[in-house]
């Protein structure tokens, strides 16, 4: 019908201004009372969420975090409003375990650091494990990198271990486990005292895998050995046993010598340099 009601007559009854009567009928809409504001912190919401998760974190602990980033994070006093906005919290902070405490000298702990791996800059991957030795009473720690963990590996590793501290415990616990040296003095003590050098010696007669290179030869110990199969290396009071499979192919003395070929296996990789017989015969005695 197209009429328009009286705007100052209305304006009256409600207390208002025709001005704010006219407005709304015209399909004015008031501001909504929360705005739904972006913050410059959402883009990171997912790893705020993520590193809160992490036990014993705090809000702080985490802005600064952040902050070493050099991400655009604002101040602390925003970002711990943002975080109590979203309902984000730390969690919980883990528990203290009550020390356990052992007689001085009579228990150590063994445990292992599983698969390790680094990747250097290059993008190269390192995988390794380490051995952790810790007496119970002082809890001095002797780590020591192994590629493997063999029972040879952890016989190794003990044996280092005695030494490193200069004796053995009563007792060995292969157990999941600081380093104060005060009370390490004190323990060294009470250990017991190492067995003969001949004892611990014979516990190191161990086989090992060889990679023969191209020119016939092993490394073993800083010296290179002749050889021409795929082996594995034992050592035996002052010599080194080579094994092909099962089978003894070699024996070679250890000595000082860095490069150490026998003359069978000399004359065989010359053959296939050399045609002269003599000239073979000649160089072998010259080199072997």
């Amino acid at each position: 019908m197209e009429i328009k009601p009286n705007f100052s007559e209305i304006a009256r009854e409600y207390g208002v201004d025709r001005r704010t009567v006219k407005k709304y009928y015209e399909g004015y809409e008031s501001k909504p009372k929360t705005r739904n504001k972006q913050s410059k912190l959402d883009k990171y919401y997912d790893e705020i969420k993520a590193k809160l998760e992490i036990k014993g974190v705090t809000v702080k602990g985490v802005y600064e975090y952040f902050v070493s980033k050099n991400y655009d994070i604002g101040t602390y006093s925003n970002f711990n409003k943002y975080v109590n906005r979203k309902g984000l919290k730390p969690a919980k902070k883990v528990s203290g375990h009550p020390r356990f405490e052992t007689p001085a000298g009579k228990q150590a702990q063994v445990d292992w650091k599983e698969e390790i791996k680094l990747v250097s800059k290059y993008g190269e991957e390192f995988i390794f494990n380490v051995f952790n030795y810790k007496l119970g009473y002082s809890r001095y720690c002797y780590f020591e990198y192994r590629k493997a963990k063999t029972q040879q590996d952890v016989i190794e590793c003990l044996i280092n271990a005695f030494k490193a501290t200069g004796g053995v415990p009563d007792e060995i616990l292969f157990d999941k486990g600081i380093q104060p040296i005060i009370l390490f003095q004190k323990e060294k003590a009470y250990l017991s005292p190492l067995p003969s050098n001949d004892i611990i010696e014979g516990y190191m007669n161990f086989e090992q895998k060889a990679t023969v290179h191209k020119d016939s030869m092993i490394y073993y110990k800083g010296s290179r050995y002749s050889i021409n199969k795929t082996v594995t290396l034992k050592t035996v009071e002052n010599e080194l046993h080579v094994y092909f499979n099962t089978d003894l192919i070699s024996v070679h003395i250890l000595i000082d010598k860095k490069i150490n070929y026998h003359e069978s296996h000399y004359k065989e990789l010359m053959e296939y340099l050399i045609k002269n017989k003599e000239d073979i015969e000649q160089i072998c005695t010259n080199n072997c």
